[in-house]
């Protein structure tokens, strides 16, 4: 068996465009799917695949690891993120096309079932990028968090940490409390709610500040409380607070995220499984995090493709926490790509279907073309004009 093509399908989801793999083979009806959708950089990524693409034709796809290894050593340039993506895109693609020969799902290869659902969360407002990124009153914040409810989520993830420097202002921090305590009281105390800071706070002082501010309405997790790199400030953090911290969705590869792991300064992992090499990669960095205490909820507010890869992952990884996803992100989700994505009772079911078991409907997927995303980081200053991280 060889791989004999690998081709990119964009299409424009609003809230960002989805980077499909398609990777053929020389056998008859039989290929592969993955995603390696990154925000921003579209052109960059499917440029990415079309260079990298020499490098793993004329060989078995079954070879994962050896196809991973190629891309990533005979590329000479480490690859950085858009890099990673495509090969990760390219990776799952080359697990579907395992499993599909094998007559099994992608989870029974990567070492078998270890629950029996899947509990997942999303972001309020699901694919409207302003209600998840600009929502910073309580009003509005408490009518997306109960409409997200009434749909059968049990946990959801808000983004109302105001963008910050080196300093959280009293009022802000204040604001900050309202807004949690306002969504723990519409939720009650089965919901869980995860606070994504986005890597606003500059340093560790500003990010207490606003961790203990969210504090009494006990979050699952706050996310990202500082930008990607800064161990010893979370690990100063960590130190200080009693609520769990989560990051990592920017870290590409396993040894990127040993010093995290080492420093014990975060209680959950959150590796993306269509940025950081793809399934195996992501399973190595499972266990690394399983070896010191730490669990994993992967980052994914992608397309389908990514979202069915880490409900396989889900089901087979022991330190699994909860699932990100994103499946209200446009009406027709469901039409561009046909997959096993079941929720029960805020939990997806576990899927047996061949390969990821997903099939990507072309003609819908080319009525909703490649276009520029809104640049909502632009919204990322202060009022003196200083740029901070989105």
């Amino acid at each position: 068996m060889k791989i004999t093509a690998i081709r990119t399908v964009v299409v424009n989801a609003e809230m960002r465009n989805w980077v499909f793999v398609r990777v053929d083979t020389d056998v008859a009806g039989l290929y592969g799917w993955g995603e390696a959708t990154l925000e921003w950089k579209t052109r960059g990524v499917v440029g990415a695949v079309e260079d990298l693409a020499p490098l793993v034709i004329g060989r078995d796809p079954r070879d994962i690891e050896q196809a991973v290894r190629v891309m990533k050593k005979h590329s000479f340039w480490r690859l950085g993120v858009v890099g990673m993506s495509a090969v990760s895109g390219i990776e799952l693609a080359l697990w579907d096309i395992f499993g599909k020969s094998l007559g099994l799902p992608v989870w029974r290869l990567l070492g078998g079932k270890v629950r029996d659902k899947v509990r997942v969360y999303t972001h309020l407002g699901l694919g409207d990028m302003r209600a998840v990124y600009e929502t910073v009153e309580a009003a509005p914040l408490v009518e997306h968090a109960r409409r997200i409810v009434e749909t059968g989520y049990t946990a959801f993830k808000a983004v109302f940490v105001p963008y910050t420097h080196y300093h959280a202002p009293v009022a802000e921090v204040a604001k900050v409390a309202d807004m949690m305590m306002a969504l723990r009281e519409a939720v009650g105390p089965d919901v869980e709610i995860m606070v994504d800071f986005h890597g606003r706070p500059a340093s560790p002082g500003a990010a207490l500040a606003y961790i203990e501010a969210l504090a009494p309405g006990r979050p699952m997790f706050v996310e990202e409380v500082l930008p990607p790199g800064e161990t010893a400030g979370l690990a100063a953090i960590a130190a200080k607070t009693s609520v769990p911290i989560a990051t990592g969705e920017r870290l590409i590869d396993r040894i990127e995220f040993d010093e995290l792991f080492r420093s014990r300064a975060i209680d959950i992992a959150q590796p993306d499984i269509c940025h950081c090499g793809g399934l195996l990669e992501a399973k190595k960095i499972a266990a690394m995090a399983e070896a010191a205490g730490i669990g994993v909820a992967p980052h994914n507010p992608l397309g389908p493709i990514a979202g069915v890869a880490a409900l396989h992952f889900a089901v087979c990884t022991p330190n699994h926490v909860i699932q990100e996803e994103m499946v209200g992100a446009v009406p027709w989700y469901f039409e561009v790509v046909k997959g096993p994505i079941r929720m029960v009772d805020g939990h997806w079911q576990v899927p047996e279907a061949p390969g990821l078991g997903v099939e990507v409907d072309e003609g819908v997927a080319a009525k909703h073309p490649f276009r520029q995303e809104v640049l909502h980081a632009t919204n990322a200053v202060l009022d003196d004009g200083t740029i901070v991280d989105w």
